[in-house]
């Protein structure tokens, strides 16, 4: 069905794809590549949200693509937004086949954008490289399927297992590498999670921080945006003067209903969760970013939430920096699980390990 022209294409589709992943949220990051007479005429990548899908840019770069085939990594939507359908754009460009990597999960598209440029005569054909393409823009997927975005934590430790001595005190565990790599992180999520713990400990701003972005990342659009943050404090106890409170990107308080409200919070975005004894309701938390479309959530924060959260079965991934350094058995474990059997193991899965600088980099996922 496929050749292996098509499959070449195709991987350059998703090449362009991957470079707005810092950039098109809440929009999925596609690409697209338009090929006439085995060359190559346009080629495209999903601007930020309200700017050109990735289908008009390759257009416009074309300039005349009739007679052509598009090679796009998500299926061409099909409905109103804040831009027009890309399906529509493509029958009136004269395209002469379509190739998708993949059907679009959004209810709003789902086959509708195939559907349509089939009826416009378009030969259509999908499913190249799909695994590849669901691998691009997960987070969005995970959104239209189950409701809420791909939520992953950030964790750095010591080769012992320790994230922070007893005095609280933390900084450095890891090397610049690693910390280079957070900030790319962080700039390809579109929330960062954290608790008012941490707020209070380290008086974090949690920004993407361009001064900490290699010059591929800054090329590609890295610190463009800064996510939203979110603090779970739900007595309201963030301090005024919080770096967290501070700087242009966004903040989100949420805590429990009734809290009382302090003068210098009056002005911050906030957010009400269920709670009970135990604390805020960190499921209640998912429903909510989604309705923000937030696609990618990085948790960072202390063993105590990213444990709570591992245990209520929120996180879809772990990303642990491990500092070859040990600091004792008097240091802050990584996570706080109160296990008392080998049978409450938590099994993980490694998806991928890697040396950053002089650290490494596992990331795992919770085995079944």
């Amino acid at each position: 069905m496929f050749s292996a022209f098509d499959t070449r294409m195709m991987a350059r589709a998703l090449q362009l794809a991957r470079r707005g992943r810092f950039w098109a949220a809440p929009n999925p990051h596609v690409g697209c590549v338009l090929v006439r007479d085995g060359q190559v005429i346009g080629e495209g990548t999903t601007q930020p949200a309200g700017g050109n899908h990735a289908e008009v840019e390759a257009l416009a770069m074309a300039g005349d693509a009739r007679g052509a085939t598009a090679y796009v990594t998500l299926e061409p939507c099909s409905h109103h937004g804040k831009t027009g359908p890309c399906a529509d754009a493509l029958v009136a460009a004269g395209v002469a086949r379509v190739v998708a990597a993949m059907e679009d999960p959004n209810p709003q598209v789902s086959g509708r954008g195939l559907k349509a440029l089939r009826a416009a005569g378009i030969a259509v054909d999908c499913g190249l490289l799909q695994r590849e393409a669901e691998a691009v823009i997960p987070g969005f997927i995970a959104r239209m399927r189950r409701g809420h975005g791909r939520v992953r934590a950030k964790l750095a430790m010591s080769l012992d297992g320790r994230t922070a001595m007893a005095s609280g005190e933390s900084q450095w565990i890891t090397g610049p590498a690693a910390r280079e790599d957070v900030q790319r992180l962080r700039a390809a999520s579109c929330a960062i999670v954290t608790g008012v713990g941490t707020v209070l400990a380290d008086d974090c701003a949690l920004t993407v921080r361009a001064e900490q972005l290699d010059a591929d990342a800054l090329a590609l659009g890295a610190g463009r945006r800064q996510p939203l943050r979110v603090v779970l404090d739900g007595a309201l106890q963030t301090p005024a003067g919080a770096r967290i409170l501070a700087g242009t990107a966004p903040t989100l308080l949420c805590h429990a209903d009734g809290a009382p409200v302090p003068p210098h919070l009056a002005a911050v975005e906030r957010a009400e969760l269920p709670h009970s004894a135990a604390g805020l309701d960190l499921a209640a938390l998912m429903p909510l970013l989604a309705t923000r479309q937030c696609n990618e959530i990085l948790v960072e924060s202390g063993p105590r939430l990213a444990g709570a959260m591992l245990q209520a079965g929120l996180l879809d991934e772990l990303i642990v920096y491990m500092a070859p350094v040990l600091m004792g058995s008097n240091a802050n474990p990584l996570l706080h699980l109160p296990l008392d059997s080998m049978a409450q193991k938590v099994p993980l899965a490694v998806s991928d390990l890697r040396q950053v600088g002089s650290d490494w980099r596992f990331t795992l996922a919770p085995a079944g």
